[in-house]
C-alpha cells in the first residue's frame, strides 16, 4: 500500500463561495501544490463547498470519513479557522475527531509565525477519524498553500498509519530512511530552511542561522525581499519581471473585482454612476393631452370652419384639477401645458382670435371671434405618451448618469425612483515614507525631510473623477507600523493606492507588506516606462466584518510626483472604470500633431506631460510642459494630457502625429 496514489477530498467553507463558487480561489492552489509538490503520491478525488454553518460542515466531512465507499486518506478543509463570529471550522472539525494531530498543528503553526506574528490569529486543528486524516487550512489562499507546503512531506506517512499498515513494515530502516523517502531535512541542525518554487512565484524561510536570500534572475524569483534579513541580504536586482505597458493594463482587467450592483434612489448624488441594468419607463409623457400653445380648446367640425364668435364656457390652466368637458360650439381658455378638457380636438392659437365681449365685471372673456379656416383636428396638441411610451427603454445599462447632461431629468420625468448602478469603490490614499511630512507643516524643512505633494495630488483627482476617498494620512518605513495601517485601511475602504516604498532600497517596504504580511499577490511590480518603472498591482484576501471573504486592490505608485500622477491615470484609473462599471475604461485617447521637436528615452517608451489646444483652424497640437524628471513637480503645471512616446534614439519631429490621453479638456488657442 506504500506505494498508492493517496486520496484527497477538499472541503471550502466559505458562505461566498457557496453562494457563488466562481469567487474561491483555494481549490486551484490547492490542487497545484498536490500536483507539483506532492511526489504524484496524490489524487484530488472530490471537492466540495458549504456555508460557514457547523452542522453543513460535519454533515460533508462524516460522508467522506465514515461513509464512502473508497476510503478517503486525507480530507482538508479550507475556511472558517480565525476569529470571525462566523468561522466555525476548527469547532465543528474538533467534535469529530478520534485522535488529534498536535504535531501537524504545531508545524503548520511555525512555518505560517515565519511569515508573519498575525499566523498566531488562526486556530488550526488536525486528527484522525476512522481511518482518515482532517486537516484545516486557512481560508486565504496564500495561508493554505504556505500551511499545507509545510506538512505535506509528511503526509502520506501519517495517511499510511491512519489507514492500518503495519507501523513495524512502515517504520523499517529508521527514521533517516523515513526522511530520505519523504524529502525531508532534520530541523535541529545549525540551519534549518527550505525552498518552495513553482511556475509563479517562489520563496524562501530563515531561521536566522546564516541562510542567505538568493538574489537571482527576475524570472526565477518573483518574491519581495524578507525585509528582518536586513540590507546585506536583500534582492540585488528586483525579483519581478518588467512588462509591457499593455501587458501591465491586461492584468489590471483581470485581476480587478468585478462590479458590484446597487439600487439608489434618484436624486442629486446619483450622477457619476453607471447604470447596471437598462431603466423602462413607468409612465406616459404627458401623462394627458396638453396644449402646446396659449390659446382656445376647441371642438372641431367635420368641415374644419373654425371662423367665428364662440363662448368662453371653461378655463384650463397647467396646474391640476377637474375640467368639464367641452361640446362642439363650445371653447375654453388654455395655457401652455395644461390638459385638454374631455371632448376637445384641438387648441387655437391665442393669436388667430378676437376678444369679442367680457362678463359685466369685466374680469373674463364672455365670448371670442376665432379667426381660423380649415382646422385639423389635433393641432397644437402634444398626445399621451407623444414624447415616452409607457414601458419603453428610456436609458441602457452601461449609460452614465450625468449632471449635465438631462439622465436625472429623464429618470424623473417618467415616475422612476430607483435604479440599479454599479457600486463606486471607497478609496483609500495613503503616504509612506519617515522622509514624508504634511505639505502644510509650519517652518522650513530638515535635511532630508520632503512636503507630501503627492497624497493631496491623488486626493484631488480621485475625487474630480466622482470617487469617495479616505484620506490614510502618512505611515512610517516601519514593517509593523506600514502593515497595521494597511489592514485598517481595508477595514475602512476596498480599493487602496500609496505612493512610496516600491523601489529597491532598503526601507521600501510595501512589496514585502503585501506578500509577507498580507498575504496578497503582487501581479505586477515593474512597467517598462517612464516615468513610473516600479509601479505595483496587486489584490489581498480579506475577511469583512460579515465573515465573508472579498478582494481589496492595492496600487503602489512610486514616491516621485510626477510618476504618481501619470500611473494613477495610466493604471489606477483603468481600475476604478473597470470596477465601477465605466465602459472603455481609462483616459480618452486622440490623435495629436507635436508643436515642437521631442526627444524620446532611449530604452524605454515615455508618457510625457503635455498641453494640448485646438487652433482656429481645428488642428489639435500638443506642447511639451518643460523638463520630464520624474521628480519634477513643475512637469505636471497645466498638463491635460500624456503623450504616448515611442523609445528611440532620434527626435521625434514638429508636426509628428502620436497619441495623447487626455487627463483634462481640450483648451482653445488664444
Amino acid at each position: 500500500m506504500s506505494g498508492a496514489t493517496l486520496r484527497v477530498a477538499l472541503l471550502i467553507v466559505s458562505t461566498t463561495a457557496a453562494k457563488d463558487p466562481s469567487t474561491d480561489a483555494s481549490q486551484d492552489v490547492l490542487s497545484e501544490v498536490l500536483e507539483r509538490e506532492g511526489d504524484g503520491k496524490w489524487i484530488l478525488t472530490d471537492t466540495k463547498i458549504v456555508p460557514d454553518v457547523v452542522t453543513q460542515i460535519q454533515q460533508q466531512i462524516m460522508l467522506w470519513a465514515d461513509i464512502a465507499a473508497d476510503t478517503i486518506n486525507l480530507i482538508l478543509t479550507t475556511g472558517g479557522t480565525g476569529f470571525a463570529v462566523a468561522d466555525h471550522t476548527p469547532e465543528a472539525i474538533s467534535a469529530l475527531l478520534h485522535r488529534t494531530a498536535p504535531g501537524i498543528v504545531h508545524a503548520m503553526l511555525a512555518a505560517s509565525l515565519n511569515v508573519t506574528p498575525f499566523a498566531m490569529m488562526s486556530r488550526p486543528v488536525a486528527g484522525v477519524r476512522n481511518k482518515s486524516v482532517i486537516i484545516t487550512l486557512p481560508g486565504s489562499p496564500k495561508g493554505a498553500r504556505e500551511n499545507l507546503q509545510a506538512i505535506l512531506k509528511v503526509l502520506p506517512h501519517a495517511c499510511l498509519q491512519a489507514a492500518g499498515m503495519d507501523s513495524r513494515t512502515l517504520h523499517a530502516g529508521g527514521v533517516e530512511k523515513l526522511e530520505a523517502e519523504a524529502g525531508v531535512r532534520p530541523t535541529g541542525g545549525h540551519s534549518h530552511s527550505h525552498d518552495h518554487s513553482h511556475d509563479h512565484h517562489s520563496h524562501r524561510h530563515s531561521h536566522g542561522h546564516g541562510s542567505l536570500v538568493r538574489h537571482t534572475a527576475p524570472s526565477a524569483n518573483p518574491m519581495s525581499n524578507d525585509p528582518s534579513l536586513g540590507p546585506s541580504r536583500r534582492n540585488r536586482e528586483s525579483p519581478y519581471p518588467m512588462l509591457s505597458v499593455d501587458d501591465a493594463l491586461d492584468k489590471i482587467k483581470e485581476q480587478t473585482p468585478a462590479a458590484e450592483i446597487v439600487t439608489l434612489q434618484v436624486n442629486r448624488t446619483l450622477p457619476g454612476y453607471v447604470l447596471a441594468e437598462d431603466v423602462a419607463a413607468r409612465e406616459n409623457v404627458p401623462a394627458f393631452r396638453a396644449s402646446i400653445v396659449d390659446g382656445y380648446a376647441v371642438v372641431v367640425p367635420k368641415d374644419g370652419n373654425m371662423k367665428g364668435i364662440f363662448p368662453v364656457v371653461s378655463i384650463s390652466h397647467a396646474a391640476p384639477g377637474h375640467v368639464k368637458p367641452l361640446n362642439e360650439g363650445e371653447i375654453a381658455r388654455i395655457t401652455t401645458g395644461a390638459p385638454l378638457p374631455p371632448g376637445a380636438t384641438s387648441v387655437i392659437m391665442v393669436e388667430d382670435t378676437i376678444l369679442k365681449t367680457m362678463t359685466e365685471d369685466g374680469e373674463e372673456e364672455k365670448e371670442v371671434e376665432i379667426l381660423a379656416d380649415n382646422v385639423q383636428e389635433g393641432e397644437n396638441i402634444r398626445e399621451v405618451g407623444s414624447d415616452i411610451k409607457a414601458g419603453t427603454t428610456i436609458l441602457s445599462k452601461g449609460e452614465k448618469i450625468s449632471a449635465v447632461g438631462g439622465e436625472i431629468g429623464l429618470l424623473a420625468a417618467v415616475g422612476v425612483a430607483e435604479v440599479k448602478v454599479y457600486r463606486k469603490p471607497v478609496i483609500g490614499i495613503l503616504s509612506t515614507g519617515d522622509e514624508i511630512v504634511q505639505h502644510n507643516r509650519p517652518g522650513d524643512l530638515r535635511l532630508g525631510e520632503v512636503r507630501d505633494t503627492n497624497r493631496i495630488t491623488l486626493i484631488s483627482a480621485a475625487r474630480e473623477c466622482g470617487y469617495h476617498v479616505v484620506d490614510l494620512g502618512i505611515a512610517a518605513d516601519k514593517p509593523g507600523t506600514l502593515e497595521q495601517t494597511l489592514r485598517d485601511a481595508m477595514r475602512q475602504v476596498n480599493f487602496i493606492i500609496t505612493s512610496g516604498g516600491v523601489s529597491m532600497g532598503e526601507l521600501d517596504l510595501l512589496k514585502p507588506t503585501i506578500e509577507r504580511s498580507l498575504g496578497g499577490t503582487i501581479h505586477f511590480g515593474r512597467v517598462a516606462m517612464k516615468p513610473g518603472k516600479p509601479t505595483t498591482f496587486a489584490t489581498v484576501p480579506f475577511k469583512n466584518y460579515a465573515g465573508e471573504r472579498v478582494t481589496k486592490v492595492i496600487f503602489s505608485l512610486p514616491g516621485n510626483p510626477a510618476s504618481a500622477i501619470v500611473t494613477f491615470h495610466l493604471f489606477v484609473l483603468p481600475s476604478l472604470h473597470q470596477i465601477s462599471g465605466v465602459s472603455p475604461v481609462g483616459l480618452t485617447k486622440i490623435p495629436v500633431t507635436l508643436s515642437h521637436d521631442f526627444s524620446l528615452d532611449k530604452v524605454r517608451p515615455e508618457y510625457h506631460r503635455a498641453i494640448v489646444t485646438v487652433g482656429k483652424d481645428g488642428t489639435i497640437v500638443a506642447a511639451s510642459t518643460g523638463g520630464q524628471r520624474s521628480s519634477k513637480v513643475g512637469s505636471l503645471k497645466g498638463a491635460n494630457a500624456l503623450l504616448c512616446m515611442p523609445s528611440g534614439t532620434e527626435p521625434l519631429k514638429k508636426g509628428t502625429k502620436v497619441d495623447a490621453l487626455m487627463m483634462g479638456g481640450i483648451r482653445a488657442e488664444l
